[in-house]
């Protein structure tokens, strides 16, 4: 075999490497798009950091009790947050707060159900 000049190591490398370049450009144009995910789909509302956090506990105060004691702000909102099998409980206790107060039920919530005090940025109050 006769060498020749620029035949070498560093000619074979490039070789390679555009052709691994154009099988990876091929097979990333025929990718299926991935779908968003579930939890993108719904559009959950956000909740800003917690001015107050209110957990049940056993012994501990009422939520009533517990948001009669906080300072009345009319920008912070409150968000109850509870498991499907304490839902009908907080939807009735939030039915009876003296401030309006939004309630989102989790489905893989573990725990007592909480309440917290925010001041969320959004369009909707």
């Amino acid at each position: 075999m006769i060498a020749r000049a620029g035949s070498g190591w560093q000619t074979v490398l490039a070789d390679l490497s555009l052709i691994l370049f154009m099988v990876t450009a091929a097979a990333v144009a025929e990718a299926p798009p991935t779908p968003p995910p579930a939890a993108a789909m719904l559009r959950l509302p956000a909740l800003g950091d917690p001015v107050a956090v209110w957990r049940a506990a056993p012994g501990g105060p009422k939520l009533a009790e517990w948001l009669a004691g906080q300072p009345s702000d009319l920008r912070q909102r409150l968000t109850l947050v509870a498991s499907p099998a304490d839902a009908s409980r907080v939807l009735a206790e939030a039915a009876a707060l003296p401030r309006p107060a939004r309630v989102l039920i989790e489905p893989g919530l573990t725990g007592p159900p909480y309440a917290a005090l925010t001041y969320d940025t959004g369009d909707n109050p």
